[in-house]
């Protein structure tokens, strides 16, 4: 898509008005070499550097570029970079705001630029995860037929988001987020390089700290915070951005987390795994960037719920009980005050004792059901309740559980191809140490053994935990 005259006068604004920029523009790359970070894509002889030609002849591999990462660790900058240093084109394109015709009139132009010109081009499409199936297949004919050098980014897992023919196509490149460090270097250029602020301001080490803990990462986040504080600081005369001036300015720190995308699930599975660990302070902490961002909170309790149940099971049967009030309660009354029932759920269950053990009792049944060990249900147990059935021998021989002693026949229940299997196996954490001597018991029962004697300080207990006359 050729700019239109607004966007050229913007651009002709810029280059002869570097300030009119925002500083993140201004900071951005120029080479390879000026990327922060990401330094598993920089070290020699790395794809990115035979991609931009480290001897300064084209671009080598495929022409197509998929780069995923967390939001500002740089894909639109090294998308630049690329098309600068093997002197391309460079049209940037977002799936949010473009289509299949936007898309089209690119490949014309880039067919254009090349007949006419001899002059490639890189086509920069941010988001592409927002890009339906169809409109990702209109990119397959300009990627094969090298049109076009293709860079797409996305903050989602392409795995998922993105079609496999035109994923199979394409160079991956995942970028990480930025450390402290790399940030800190950033933000010590931004402020006295030229294009940046050119010394205009002094920034404190206190200040640094408020802009790495506020950025999370991102470097758009730490440049534009910075902006924000030192135009606050410039204002009233001052020339150090202090702290108060960044507070000023930004407000508060943004949480990194998309409703709808990677870091939906990211967060919401190391809420899980924090509980599942047993860390408190770190299940309670991802808790408050799924409410602080937003998240529907049933869906937060839907978590907990599973959690209860996954995680913990009948080590404290008492969880899933709390999880599902708390669902309840979290349905009732929603925020802000569901907040602190979700952390009351969240404590509890990350600080009761665990046991999956109910969680993979049920899978391994369900993976012999389905790799078809199963096997006809024992006669005695089929339905004898339709006329027929007796003739048909069902029923015969069941023992009713309710007319012997304990309560417990000792018969076959299980289908011959399962008969003997032990698909739960009891920890002896928590209070399934009670429910593992119960399963002993009865099975020695159901085999018409002998049960082994109950510890002494635990009752004799039949199998849902009732006591029992022996």
């Amino acid at each position: 898509m050729e700019p239109d005259l607004f966007t050229a006068a913007a651009e002709e604004r810029q280059a002869t008005d570097p300030s009119a920029s925002p500083l993140a523009v201004r900071m951005r790359p120029r080479v390879v070499d000026e990327v922060v970070g990401q330094e598993h894509l920089l070290r020699p002889g790395s794809p990115l550097r035979r991609l931009v030609g480290e001897a300064g002849g084209g671009p080598a591999g495929p022409s197509s570029v998929m780069l995923w990462g967390p939001p500002g660790t740089g894909k639109t900058t090294l998308a630049y970079v690329v098309s600068q240093a093997t002197d391309k084109r460079f049209v940037e394109l977002s799936a949010i705001t473009a289509g299949v015709k936007e898309v089209r009139a690119v490949i014309e132009g880039a067919k254009r630029s090349a007949g006419a010109y001899g002059k490639d081009t890189v086509l920069f499409l941010d988001e592409i995860h927002r890009f339906s199936k169809a409109q990702q297949d209109s990119l397959l004919p300009a990627v094969e037929n090298r049109w076009v050098t293709l860079i797409a980014a996305t903050t989602e897992n392409p795995y998922f988001s993105v079609i496999s023919p035109l994923l199979s196509r394409s160079l991956l490149l995942t970028l990480e987020p930025l450390t402290d460090d790399d940030l800190r270097g950033l933000l010590q250029r931004a402020v006295s390089e030229e294009r940046g602020l050119g010394g205009a301001v002094e920034l404190p080490e206190d200040a640094v700290a408020y802009l790495l803990r506020i950025a999370g990462g991102d470097a758009r986040r730490a440049l534009t915070a910075l902006e924000a504080g030192a135009g606050a600081a410039l204002t009233k005369g001052e020339a150090e951005v202090t702290v108060q001036s960044l507070e000023e300015a930004v407000d508060r720190a943004a949480i990194t987390y998309d409703r709808d995308g990677d870091q939906h699930y990211d967060v919401a599975s190391a809420l899980i795994k924090s509980i599942r660990g047993s860390d408190v302070d770190a299940a309670l902490h991802y808790l408050a960037r799924m409410i602080e961002a937003g998240e529907d909170p049933r869906f937060i309790a839907r978590r907990l719920m599973i959690s209860a149940s996954e995680d913990i099971g009948l080590a404290d049967p008492s969880a899933l009980q709390t999880a599902v009030a708390a669902a309840q309660a979290v349905a009732m009354i929603g925020f802000p005050e569901a907040r602190i029932t979700l952390g009351h759920a969240t404590v509890a269950l990350a600080l009761a004792p665990k046991s999956n053990a109910a969680c993979v009792a049920i899978d391994a049944a369900l993976a012999d059901v389905r790799a078809g060990v199963a096997g006809p249900v024992p006669a005695h147990l089929r339905d004898s309740h339709y006329k027929g059935s007796t003739k048909l021998g069902h029923g015969k021989g069941y023992q009713y559980p309710h007319d012997l002693p304990g309560g417990i026949a000792a018969q076959q229940y299980a289908p011959d191809g399962v008969h003997g299997k032990r698909y739960y196996e009891p920890t002896r954490y928590g209070a399934e140490a009670r429910y593992a001597d119960v399963a002993e018991r009865v099975r020695a029962r159901l085999r018409g053994e002998a049960p082994p004697a109950a510890p002494p300080s635990a009752p004799r207990e039949g199998p849902r935990g009732e006591q029992r006359e022996e």
